[in-house]
């Protein structure tokens, strides 16, 4: 017989001959073995999760054992109520297991002899969305995170059931789920994909528990054991060598469960294979990558994601858990207490007693550059941050360039795009997914139209836009095989740089972004200096979006206002979305827009190369199911042959106490702004208000020992390496 170490609190291991497959033995004191560590450890954090979890399993077993015929879609009441019964197995087995308290094994054990009951007569979901149907829930998806769980609360009680009770659980719930999900459903089984880590998980964890050695390899290596499917090889395709994951943070915290769970259970029943030293590490280090691609506890919002998942999620309570007894690395015990969650699990009990002991340590929040892809060559994601750190340890201000790949199914077409943060806002945006998620009213939770139509669309993003046209024209499969390459990356105090160029998210146009955040005397951080340019042979109209967060408080250019009636931009790719407020013609290519957010006011000042159209919008045209945020932007068009340049920088300045009815340098700092080209280098200069001058100068040549200089209206401009920031002559 085999059982599930995820969950049980055995902390030894015995040889099972049948099978040879390590499986757990029972702490010495049997069930209930837990308690006793719990309160002598005097560790509150894990005594309000008992309590939590007596809350909600108590209130359960109150409203007696409910396995309804399945027939809603996500956030139906049939959906919610199947969701609430896995999650009562798992934890009414874990309360079993620490308290040795017979009503909990005994609920855990009727609800599952209701599912054993009900299971051998479903067939596809009434509401299935695609042909990935699932039997339990309307994808599979979803059936593959109940036998996560609920295998887990078997695990804790399956060893004091009747051989009777035993059996007709083992055949006729676990065995056939695991079938349905490594047989049945084989398409998402032996896919690389998010999807098919839940599966394999569960079924590679009831293989332990069951005893069934064919379903672990199943797990491990794919429906045919090649290798070239399963746990494994998604441990080595899914994630770049930093511990990126291809689809970004969100469904890189969401697969963090199965991943670090089933790889817990793989340690401890099968710890020669060293599965959390595989791969340099993987596992772990995808664990501190999750929590480094957050700002303020919320994840970055690339690709598909919903906006307001945290590391306060019930995925990373697990993760920090079981990382953190493998690592005793003390600034995870910090997460912890930012969570103020754990889980009920030996591990669980370990980061609760530690931080109760004060050995949590801040989590070392830093700039960083993660590559994407299997071998880290399909572009990056570059994280810089600056500033006074918080009580965690997170510094201010946080900018984020997504060089990277497309990322599966979820990715958006976004290339070369940024975003910022700042006193603990986002700044300049990034929309996220156009999804609410599991409220039946707004389609059954699913993606919503406008997650096509506007979300994944280029224009959504702050990315440069060819003709009204999305990146690889909106095709995710051509655009999976293509990415940027990210050319340069430092964070170098002071002066931070992250460069990347693309030239096939449009035919014969070669695209090239470089953000710097440089610390320039006489101004406030964070400044970033934005970088643009498009090379073709033809011509073509370039738009530059800037989404941002706040209320417009000045704009210094004229402008044709449209108070009566608000112009719809375009026809498609996501401009069909877009209202217009307000655009005026520069013939200088310069101008600047002034906005306020939580008392902190931001400047975006720019200056092309030759004549743009500022446009002030608005996002949420010819939307009839009010389905979209309604957010502002800012775009830059312009129309060029051959080249195209936009030179800006968004800068912080000055503050407003509402309570106080004061207001500080409410106006920029900078009184111009100017862009040369000189060769193939990118000379930025800043006037200031005091009459102070200071050049930012690119090279693009990433040798630090090469020495530069340019000549512009006269004077001298010289820097060593990428990049450099020279002082000049003052202004009188």
């Amino acid at each position: 017989m085999m059982r599930c170490l995820s969950l049980a609190s055995a902390l030894t291991l015995a040889v099972t001959a049948s099978a040879g497959l390590a499986s757990p033995a029972l702490a010495a004191d049997g069930h209930g073995g837990m308690a006793s560590k719990a309160s002598d450890a005097h560790a509150p954090l894990f005594a309000s999760e008992m309590e939590r979890a007596r809350e909600f399993v108590d209130g359960m077993m109150a409203g007696g054992v409910v396995v309804p015929q399945p027939k809603d879609p996500g956030g139906g009441y049939t959906h919610e109520q199947h969701k609430r019964n896995f999650r009562a197995i798992y934890q009414g087995g874990q309360l079993f297991e620490i308290t040795g308290d017979e009503r909990y094994r005994d609920y855990v054990r009727d609800v599952l002899l209701e599912y054993a009951d009900l299971y051998p007569t479903l067939g596809e979901h009434p509401a299935k969305a695609n042909q990935y149907s699932g039997r339990i829930f309307w994808q599979v998806l979803n059936d593959a995170m109940w036998l996560v769980h609920a295998v887990q609360g078997y695990g804790n009680i399956r060893d004091t059931l009747s051989d009777a009770e035993r059996q007709k659980i083992d055949d006729q719930v676990f065995r056939p789920a695991a079938h349905f999900l490594s047989v049945e459903s084989v398409e998402t089984f032996d896919r690389i994909h998010n999807h098919a880590t839940w599966a394999t998980a569960g079924v590679g964890m009831t293989g332990y528990l069951l005893g069934d050695e064919d379903m672990v390899e199943r797990a491990l290596f794919g429906s045919d054991k090649s290798g070239e499917a399963g746990f494994i090889r998604q441990t080595e395709q899914l994630f770049s060598p930093d511990g990126y994951y291809t689809e970004g943070p969100y469904y890189q915290r969401f697969a963090l469960l199965p991943f670090l769970v089933f790889g817990n259970a793989i340690e401890k029943n099968d710890p020669g294979r060293a599965i959390f030293e595989h791969r340099d590490g993987i596992l772990l280090k995808a664990l501190r990558t999750t929590i480094q691609l957050s700002y303020r506890g919320y994840f970055f919002p690339f690709n598909d994601a919903i906006r307001d998942k945290s590391l306060r999620t019930v995925e990373l309570y697990e993760g920090i858990a079981i990382a953190y007894a493998q690592t005793r690395d003390p600034a995870l015990l910090s997460v912890a207490d930012f969570q103020g969650r754990t889980v009920l699990t030996p591990d669980g009990a370990l980061v609760a007693r530690d931080l109760a002991a004060g050995k949590a340590e801040p989590f070392p929040f830093r700039s960083l550059l993660l590559t994407d892809g299997p071998e880290g060559d399909q572009g990056a994601v570059a994280v810089l941050r600056q500033g006074e750190a918080n009580a965690e340890g997170e510094p201010a201000t946080v900018l984020i360039a997504k060089n990277s790949s497309q990322g599966m199914g979820h990715g958006h077409f976004d290339k070369l795009a940024w975003q910022m943060y700042d006193n603990g806002n986002e700044i300049v945006r990034d929309y996220g997914a156009a999804r609410f998620l599991n409220i039946e009213a707004k389609r059954g939770g699913r993606y919503l139209p406008e997650n096509t139509s506007w979300a994944k669309s280029s224009v959504a993003h702050n990315a440069l836009v060819v003709d009204e046209t999305s990146h690889f024209d909106g095709n995710g499969k051509y655009a999976d095989k293509y990415w940027p390459t990210q050319t340069y990356f430092s964070d170098a105090e002071g002066l931070q740089v992250s460069s990347g160029m693309i030239d096939s998210a449009y035919p014969g146009v070669s695209m090239k972004r470089t953000l710097v955040m440089p610390s320039i005397p006489g101004l406030e951080e964070p400044l970033v200096i934005d970088l643009v340019h498009a090379s073709s042979d033809a011509s073509h109209q370039y738009d530059l979006p800037l989404h941002y967060s706040g209320h417009i408080m000045e704009y210094d250019f004229e402008a044709e206002r449209f108070v009566e009636g608000r112009p719809v931009l375009g026809s498609d790719n996501g401009y069909q979305h877009i209202w217009v407020d307000a655009q005026g013609a520069l013939d200088d290519g310069k101008g600047a827009l002034t906005w306020i957010l939580d008392g902190q006011f931001y400047t975006y000042r720019f200056a092309a190369n030759g004549p743009v159209t500022a446009i002030l919008g608005e996002s949420g045209a010819n939307d009839p199911e009010f389905n979209l945020r309604r957010e502002p932007m800012i775009i830059l068009r312009a129309r060029r042959d051959g080249e195209v340049a936009f030179a800006s920088l968004v800068e912080t300045h000055g503050s407003y106490d509402g309570a106080a009815e004061q207001t500080l340098d409410s106006r920029s700092l900078v009184a111009d702004l100017t862009h040369k080209r000189v060769g193939q280098m990118d000379i930025v200069q800043l006037t200031l208000k005091s009459g102070q001058r200071y050049a930012v100068a690119i090279s693009y040549n990433p040798d630090p020992d090469a020495t530069h200089s340019a000549q512009i209206d006269g004077e001298t401009i010289s820097w060593d390496g990428y990049a450099g920031v020279i002082a000049l002559a003052t202004e009188e």
